[in-house]
């Protein structure tokens, strides 16, 4: 299940947030979105786990958890509607 986390503090390293997500199973990726030009975090990451139970789990436990500061938001991602994910 493809995970969508938004509203992180820009300092938080992707380390932070595999750890986070390991604490509720097996995470296949962790990917820390990064602005191209200042390669600077843009403030929200995508996180790939395995088993859905261990998904939901997890975004029930971080959704809105305080991490550097800030309340994160933890949700299912939802995929592109083929128009847009053409266009880019």
């Amino acid at each position: 299940m493809k995970i969508l986390v938004r509203n992180l503090d820009r300092t938080v390293p992707q380390a932070e947030l595999l750890k986070l997500f390991q604490a509720y199973g097996t995470v296949d990726s962790c990917t820390l979105v990064m602005d191209e030009v200042t390669k600077k975090s843009k403030g929200f990451a995508f996180v790939e786990m395995p088993h859905g139970r261990e998904a939901v789990k997890a975004i029930k436990g971080l959704n809105t958890l305080r991490l550097h500061g800030q309340g994160i938001r933890v949700k299912q991602a939802e995929d592109k509607p083929a128009d847009q994910a053409e266009s880019k």
